[in-house]
């Protein structure tokens, strides 16, 4: 009996190559990628240092279902008078799934006319979007959407 047992230098490569490919399994674990409720609380703390979020004065209208997550429209509106004394500081949007959660944030002034922001964005998966806004005053403001993410596909009719 030969021990260690003899390889051959093809039997190496096929373990050393199998080794990378459940590395890489593991790496990339859709777990890992997407980003956990955790995180987007954790944001949100950092944005608002602590402080209290009040429901209300924020709108944010995104689409129920989304077949493809590259280009979602996203709408947020603030109620404000945009005055000198009263105005919207800075819209945050926070996706709970993304694998970051931040997606943007606006800056505004009472220059700004109305604090009305639509765009793009990306979204990963199915996931509740929320937008922070800080007032001039200092206070924060929320409101939220969910919104369900298809996969399209295409199929061959055989």
């Amino acid at each position: 009996m030969n021990f260690p047992p003899k390889m051959h230098r093809r039997d190496w490569l096929r373990r050393i190559q199998m080794l990378g490919v459940i590395a890489l399994g593991s790496w990339f674990s859709p777990s890992l990628v997407f980003a956990k409720k955790e995180d987007a609380d954790e944001a949100i703390k950092k944005i608002t240092g602590g402080a209290m979020i009040k429901d209300g004065r924020v709108t944010l209208v995104i689409p129920p279902l989304v077949e493809n997550g590259n280009l979602v429209v996203l709408t947020v509106s603030v109620d404000s008078p945009m005055t000198a004394n009263d105005y919207v500081k800075v819209i945050h949007v926070v996706a709970e799934g993304n694998p970051y959660p931040n997606i943007f944030a606006a800056y505004l002034s009472p220059r700004s006319g109305a604090a009305n922001i639509t765009t793009r964005v990306r979204l990963a998966d199915s996931q509740r979007v929320l937008a922070i806004v800080q007032m001039s005053d200092g206070s924060f403001w929320q409101g939220s959407a969910e919104t369900f993410v298809t996969l399209s596909a295409c199929t061959e009719m055989v």
